[in-house]
């Protein structure tokens, strides 16, 4: 069997790893908005209040009261409520509060839409959420552009930003004179493109835009107990709860694809990788395509964009603490990954194995055989659009991403003695 955690192996310089401040600079808008709370002798928080109770009364406001049904979690005003708590004392700059308020303002009226949406139309729940394909795999093994590709494919659906973003309609378009307000477009750019207006080097790391497809992390952000909270902020006391948000995913799901017989759903994220028993028990038939690539290359990614993630909304990035756990969680995935397709808790038989190499050097022929393990047609359509694609994104189109093992606390061998059991059961090819 392999074991499910490790204590990691990292760099002689692990303790003295650079802070964000000394990584990237910040600009001047941004650095101008955050002294705005030092300059009248106060905090963030006296500029930006973040309150649960003042957010709850909004929104019942806007949308004529509270609705009566709750998605089938009960507790989850509470669970809304530690979020906002946790969110208001994790030390965010001005910039990032202002961000966060409005991404949980935005959730909460999402959830609530949602619920009404479903009290009204109960029916929203009978159609199941059948066979989705889920990517999944560590940061820069490939997720993205195959997440990408794979919706080029008219016969499956990824969610993109702005579906995602704002499900349903917003009830002051009706009574507004302004065409905006209808188009989900229009309504997401604001929270899609900041985050590389507030650092540009973020669009080098992952493009955000609101007719992209985008990750499962964005679309439970109203369950309140989901991963995108505890990715944006280091929050203490807080903990996720995969079960709840995976039970919420599914009815947000349900809610698109009402009045659309023929989706099957297109959905990514790399955190499904460490609960991949959760994921089938809420999606039990579903296709998981893995990826795989060299650890020395995605460990330090994964950091290096987590660390930028919460940098962000903060001024205080805990770095050495964060390579720690990243490393330890997904070394826990990858190793546990092999045990958990073993063990008949989840049907092996619908897994698809992705290597990166050969995604990069071949993308139409590993689709081809991944589409041929799923039972699926890869149309030659399909190839030509992958190809078209691929020519109008060239890799480094925003910059490039550059990270070292070293960078992070890490070496390359320590990251592969670390992940030994994964690269030998998958046969990850070393880079460099």
């Amino acid at each position: 069997m392999v074991a499910a955690t490790l204590t990691p192996h990292m760099s002689e310089t692990s303790a003295r790893l650079a802070p964000m401040a000394d990584r990237l600079v910040r600009p001047d808008w941004v650095r101008r908005v955050n002294l705005m709370a030092s300059s009248v002798g106060g905090h963030a928080r006296d500029l930006v209040p973040i309150d649960a109770g003042d957010m709850l009364d909004t929104a019942a406001v806007a949308l004529g009261g509270l609705p009566a049904g709750d998605l089938g979690d009960p507790r989850w005003q509470e669970r809304f409520e530690a979020l906002v708590a946790a969110i208001d004392a994790s030390g965010m700059h001005t910039v990032g509060r202002l961000m966060t308020k409005q991404e949980l303002l935005r959730s909460l009226r999402t959830r609530l839409l949602l619920t009404e949406l479903i009290d009204r139309s109960p029916e929203v729940r009978d159609r199941p959420v059948t066979a989705p394909v889920i990517v999944t795999g560590p940061a820069r093994s490939g997720t993205t552009i195959l997440f990408e590709l794979l919706a080029l494919d008219p016969g499956l659906r990824a969610p993109t930003a702005a579906e995602a973003l704002h499900p349903v309609a917003m009830p002051e378009a009706e009574a507004a004179d302004d065409s905006s307000l209808s188009d989900p477009l229009v309504l997401s750019e604001c929270e899609q493109e900041i985050w590389a207006d507030v650092q540009p080097e973020f669009q080098a790391v992952h493009e955000l835009r609101s007719d992209l497809p985008v990750e499962c992390v964005t679309i439970t952000q109203g369950s309140f107990c989901g991963f995108h909270w505890s990715m944006v902020a280091s929050l203490d006391g807080w903990l996720p709860d995969p079960a709840v948000n995976y039970a919420y995913e599914r009815q947000f799901l349900q809610a698109l694809q009402h009045g659309d017989q023929a989706t099957q759903w297109l959905l990514k994220t790399p955190g499904h990788l460490m609960l991949l028993p959760l994921l089938y028990a809420e999606f039990g038939d579903a296709w998981v395509v893995q990826t795989h690539r060299d650890p020395a290359k995605t460990m330090p990614s994964t950091v290096s964009t987590t660390a930028m993630i919460q940098w962000l909304r903060t001024d205080h990035v805990d770095v050495d603490g964060m390579a720690e756990v990243i490393l330890a969680v997904f070394a826990a995935g990858l190793n546990g990954s092999i045990d958990v397709r073993a063990s008949g808790t989840v049907p092996a038989e619908r897994f698809v194995d992705v290597h990166f190499a050969q995604l990069m050097s071949d993308p139409v022929a590993t689709l081809r055989a991944a589409y041929d393990q799923m039972g699926r047609d890869f149309t030659a359509d399909h190839a030509d659009a992958v190809l078209d694609y691929l020519a109008h994104k060239p890799k480094g189109k925003f910059g490039v991403h550059r990270y070292q093992p070293e960078d992070w606390g890490f070496t390359a061998e320590g990251l592969r003695s670390d992940l030994a059991p994964y690269i030998d059961h998958y046969g990850v090819a070393r880079e460099g």
